[in-house]
């Protein structure tokens, strides 16, 4: 299965790209499963996600870690946004 990340502010320096491809294998994933292979890497963007506050959206929408994924879906992740 085959979905496309988009990396938004630090973490998409720590990506090295704005957009990726991710091949999930098994048969139901979820979110928290794509987080987990992510955080798998060992790289800058793995310790990121590991360790700070993100958000994550699939399709454009806001989803936690237990959010179905599909073939095909797109996952947006960023940090969380303050300010006034």
């Amino acid at each position: 299965m085959k979905i496309t990340v988009r990396y938004f502010a630090l973490l998409r320096e720590a990506a090295g790209a704005e957009v990726e491809s991710v091949e999930l294998a098994g048969g139901s994933p979820l979110l928290g499963d794509l987080l987990g292979t992510l955080e798998g890497r060992g790289d800058r963007l793995g310790e990121m996600i590991r360790e700070r506050p993100i958000l994550c959206a699939v399709n454009r929408k806001y989803a936690g870690r237990e959010a179905p994924l599909e073939d095909g879906d797109e996952v947006a992740i960023f940090p969380p946004v303050s300010g006034g």
